[in-house]
């Protein structure tokens, strides 16, 4: 009895003492390496302006890659026409009977339509074609040379760069006159920043070239405007937009080959509504010229103080398989 109670008790104090070393080797095992610290991302700022376009001008967003975008522009008449009648008596009133049958614009029988296809091979780059109205066509690079970002780097603005050569294919109006003297070209700094959820802002200087002087001689080929851009979120799918251009030269005291004086105020103010219903994005707005193309909008803006209503209509499709 004695010899088996021994054993109990050796056996007892030898697994006590196996138990023990475990417990040893566990406490005393070195600790882990620290995990290596995660490397710092650009915090990119997305979604400055909600289309490619402010109102009639470019903005620095560029359509997402292998995407295809159709637009179209619409310029109707101007919504008062102060140049249908004279200043008194039964003119100005037959001015009035006038505005009116024309529904302030809507049914002028004057309107010019942009039509329009991108695509951006690139995410940082486009390229587009498009029908300007009134037999003129266009094409254009767009280009984003810097993104707003936090982070790694602080860079406060985006950057991109848009250039575009248009052509008058009308045959009346250059007859006789060098291929050439139908080509002009307009190349424009788009400097964006996305202030809040709510507000962005842009700036645009643009400087457009004609080969042929557009009033005759005398006169610059070059035309040079600054422009301010902006959208402000009043809901969800809902933004209010803004555009306004001063043109910096090339507006006074012009001569024509035929001896006219031209003259005109070298502003362009447009404001418009922006709704984004998921598929499409639609945008209406008041604008200070009813051409189609931003070379007559920024270099030969003669309504005077004339508006007119537009709207615009984009619908993008992904070419990627």
């Amino acid at each position: 009895m004695k010899k088996i109670f021994l054993l109990i008790v050796t056996s007892s104090v030898m697994m006590m003492n196996v138990v023990a070393q475990d417990s040893l080797q566990v406490t005393t095992t070195e600790p882990e390496a620290e995990a290596a610290p995660v490397k710092a991302k650009p915090k990119f700022t997305k979604a400055t302006f909600r289309s490619t376009r402010i109102i009639n001008m470019q903005s620095v967003e560029v359509i997402s890659k292998s995407t295809l975008q159709f637009m179209i522009s619409h310029h109707f008449g101007y919504l008062w026409n102060k140049d249908l009648g004279g200043e008194t008596g039964e003119v100005v009133n037959q001015r009035t009977r006038q505005n009116i049958a024309q529904l302030f614009g809507l049914n002028s029988g004057v309107a010019n339509t942009y039509l329009s296809l991108d695509y951006s091979p690139l995410s940082w780059a486009n390229v587009g074609v498009a029908a300007t109205g009134a037999m003129g066509f266009e094409g254009w690079l767009k280009f984003k040379l810097l993104r707003q970002q936090t982070g790694v780097r602080n860079i406060p603005v985006t950057i991109g760069l848009f250039s575009l050569m248009n052509v008058d294919a009308s045959i009346e109006k250059y007859e006789g006159e060098f291929r050439a003297n139908r080509l002009n070209y307009m190349h424009q700094l788009l400097i964006a920043r996305k202030f809040s959820d709510k507000l962005s802002l842009q700036l645009m200087p643009t400087m457009v070239h004609f080969n042929l002087v557009p009033y005759g001689i005398n006169n610059s080929n070059y035309v040079y405007s600054i422009g301010l851009g902006g959208k402000y979120k009043v809901r969800k799918n809902i933004n209010v937009t803004f555009e306004y251009a001063r043109q910096l030269n090339m507006y006074e005291s012009l001569m024509d080959k035929n001896g006219n004086i031209y003259q005109y105020t070298p502003d362009l103010l447009s404001l418009g509504l922006e709704f984004d219903t998921g598929g499409h994005l639609f945008q209406l707005y008041v604008s200070g010229n009813n051409s189609a193309s931003n070379i007559d909008q920024l270099a030969r803006n003669t309504s005077d103080g004339k508006y007119c209503i537009g709207f615009t209509i984009n619908r993008g499709f992904n070419l990627k398989k």
